[in-house]
């Protein structure tokens, strides 16, 4: 084994995933501990609330002694005592502000989708993930709604720019980067939290490819983050950038399914001054799409068969509310028709699974 590394943060599966395969012996600290975790995972803890994550990090540190601390989406500004292996909390804060990414990326000159107050606008709250909260507002009385729904939250108003949604994912050591894949983003699409990430394809082929390496390279060297890092874009008639991920992203099953090597290691390597030589060369195309619930639910069947088709493995008996995440799917093949016929294949088998089901 290489070391012992504890993962905390809202969703750690996807890191204690691919550091266990590194060699690693991993602990994690996750809002959800899904079945699979366990799998990855000596011990794994449980919490609510972020507030929440500086006790429980103290906790399981003193009956299982770590070596490094990795975080995630929400734990990324948590100072311990125990050796971080990432960006260090005042170095990241300024990067979990979307009006702070917003300034940085002019003061680089990046293209970024201006604010504005002129309708349509993409309204964002200023820190969260996922995107799930962010929504288009067409008029006054539509911001006014989601002002409504949720008071208090600071936001930002962007130009609506049309594109593709995408993202670079990159390791950095604090003055260089080095882009590892290109990936599409799949949204939700529809309803409440139509621009909610729902997956990724990886690699994403678009003429617009390297203008994003050669733009996520210069962001992420000049942000002085280290490790994995990601910068989301829109593809359209030029590269609109819009965020900066100073964490591992949601994309790191795709990336490391396409290219064949160890995103962690990366990781790793770019925290003691290491980047790759070259950015490595996809060896296949590889999707994930994340299956939501449409109706309240409860999951009566055990879905740990279906892996390693399917990851985040929620444990029979989980109650579900409409909208919320169940799991995710996976599809592979030499192109991204392949990959995507493979996904489908796997989905309808998931859902016909799931079809066995009792309601609240």
């Amino acid at each position: 084994m290489r070391g012992r590394v504890l993962v905390a943060g809202f969703a750690t599966r996807h890191v204690a995933q691919s550091a266990h395969r590194a060699g690693y012996t991993v602990y994690a600290i996750d809002h959800f501990c899904d079945q699979d975790l366990a799998w990855y995972t000596e011990a794994c803890v449980s919490f609510d609330e972020v507030a929440d994550l500086p006790e429980k990090i103290a906790d399981i540190a003193s009956r299982h002694p770590v070596d490094a601390l990795i975080v995630t989406s929400g734990a990324e500004d948590i100072g311990t005592t125990i050796p971080l292996c990432g960006t260090p909390p005042a170095k990241v804060e300024r990067f979990l502000d979307k009006l702070e990414i917003q300034r940085f990326f002019e003061g680089l000159d990046v293209p970024v989708p201006p604010l504005t107050d002129s309708y349509p606008v993409m309204i964002k709250p200023r820190r969260g993930a996922g995107g799930w909260r962010n929504t288009v507002a067409r008029a006054e009385e539509e911001l006014r709604r989601w002002e409504e729904a949720w008071p208090d939250v600071p936001y930002i108003a962007q130009e609506l720019v049309d594109g593709i949604p995408s993202s670079v994912s990159c390791v950095a050591d604090g003055h260089r980067a080095r882009a590892i894949a290109v990936n599409r983003q799949i949204l939700r699409g529809a309803g409440e939290r139509a621009h909610g990430f729902a997956g990724s394809i990886t690699p994403f082929s678009h003429p617009l490819a390297g203008d994003m390496i050669a733009c996520a390279e210069r962001i992420c060297a000049a942000c002085g983050c280290v490790g994995s890092i990601g910068v989301d874009f829109m593809a359209g008639t030029r590269p609109w950038a819009i965020e900066i991920n100073p964490r591992f992203q949601a994309t790191l099953d795709t990336v490391e399914m396409a290219i064949g090597e160890s995103v962690f290691a990366m990781h790793v390597d770019a925290c003691r001054g290491s980047l790759p030589a070259a950015r490595p060369a996809p060896q296949r195309v590889a999707v994930r799409r994340i299956l939501f619930a449409e109706r309240d639910m409860r999951l009566s069947v055990d879905l740990s068969p279906f892996a390693p088709r399917i990851a985040d493995i929620p444990w029979p008996g989980t109650e579900f509310e409409e909208g919320g995440a169940l799991v995710s799917v996976y599809g592979c093949g030499e192109t991204e028709a392949a990959a995507c016929a493979d996904l489908e294949k796997n989905v309808a088998a998931v859902q016909g699974a799931i079809g066995i089901r009792d309601p609240l």
